[in-house]
This record gives C-alpha cells, sequence and structure tokens, in this order.
C-alpha cells in the first residue's frame, strides 16, 4: 500500500510540472507530454514512430510538443470515437 502512495505522489509531482510548463512555455518535453496525456513516455514514442501520434515540433535536436497540438490530437481521438447512428 506504501508503494501505491509513492507512486500515487510521483505521479502527481509529473502533472505539477507538466501544469508548471504550460503556464511558462506551451512547450513539453517528452516525458511532459505524456504525463499530460496521461500516456506512457513508451506509449507515446510509439506513437510518434507509428505516425500517428500528436504533432511534434524540433526545436534543434530537441523535440517539443506544443500543448494546443496535444490538445488538438487529443480531441480528434474523441470525435473519432463518437457513434452516428
Amino acid at each position: 500500500m506504501d508503494e501505491k502512495i509513492i507512486r500515487r505522489a510521483e505521479f502527481e509531482a509529473e502533472i505539477g510540472r507538466a501544469a508548471l510548463a504550460r503556464k511558462g512555455s506551451p512547450f513539453l518535453t517528452h516525458e511532459e507530454a505524456a504525463n499530460y496525456l496521461c500516456l506512457s513516455a513508451r506509449k507515446l514514442l510509439s506513437l510518434r514512430s507509428s505516425g500517428t501520434g500528436p504533432l511534434v515540433r524540433r526545436h534543434s535536436r530537441f523535440v517539443r510538443y506544443h500543448i494546443d497540438d496535444l490538445d488538438a490530437w487529443s480531441k480528434g481521438l474523441a470525435q473519432g470515437s463518437e457513434r452516428h447512428d
């Protein structure tokens, strides 16, 4: 049970860092973007490799995700899953 509490605290700290990044800069690192989307960093990398993930931007050698691109990608998934009878 203590391990669950520790993992939850770590998760909340990551979310807090993503929130701070959003206030300071709209560009997130790979790990911050994964946390923002509630995905593992490995899953986000897999989506990026397959071309089905959110738009990435290269700043020199660094890959960054813009918050608006993450939101648009997530909204697109939600819209694509709606049923039309």
